[in-house]
């Protein structure tokens, strides 16, 4: 049997998701030393449900508190995340996101190679992700990787007329 193909229309990594114990911390501390500057902000969330925790929490019991979307000078962005619970004391990266042309298409790629889908795809339709679409999968070592596509463009970025780098 020949092997599946690759992901079709994958342009390169778009961010690069960390955990940090708190997100205002952090963002002062990245912008100081290297001059980070806020894209937008999502949270804090008052859902006490585990929807968040199932697509993003490392650990049973996390809950996502916020998140931070930061750009420093060209190249990727970086998605801040801060949880509470269970991972809230746990502070690393541990996503990176690809961006694609098509979700759809890539989502039959991974299926073609039988790669294990954690959750999606979703798309975004409010507040300032509206427009993103994402998906998170598993490498079979156990690092969850994401895939987004937002080919419209995202809402915060419209608002705000800015450039913000994406692989070509």
């Amino acid at each position: 049997m020949p092997t599946p193909a690759a992901i079709p229309g994958l342009t390169g990594i778009e961010h690069i998701g960390l955990t940090v114990p708190d997100v205002e911390a952090a963002s002062c501390f990245l912008a100081d030393i290297v001059g980070a500057e806020t894209l937008y902000d999502i949270g804090p969330f008052e859902d006490a449900s585990d929807w968040m925790a199932n697509h993003l929490a490392p650990t049973k019991g996390a809950h996502i508190y916020r998140m931070r979307v930061i750009r420093i000078a060209n190249g990727p962005v970086l998605e801040l995340i801060e949880f509470t619970g269970a991972s809230a004391t746990a502070p690393g990266g541990w996503h990176i996101a690809f961006y694609v042309e098509d979700i759809e298409h890539a989502l039959a790629a991974l299926k073609a190679h039988d790669v294990k889908i954690q959750s999606g795809p979703v798309t975004m339709t409010e507040g300032p992700s509206a427009g993103l679409q994402w998906l998170y999968f598993q490498a079979p070592w156990g690092q969850q990787l994401e895939l987004v596509s937002y080919p419209g463009g995202i809402a915060a970025y419209k608002e705000r007329q800015l450039e913000v780098w994406r692989p070509a």
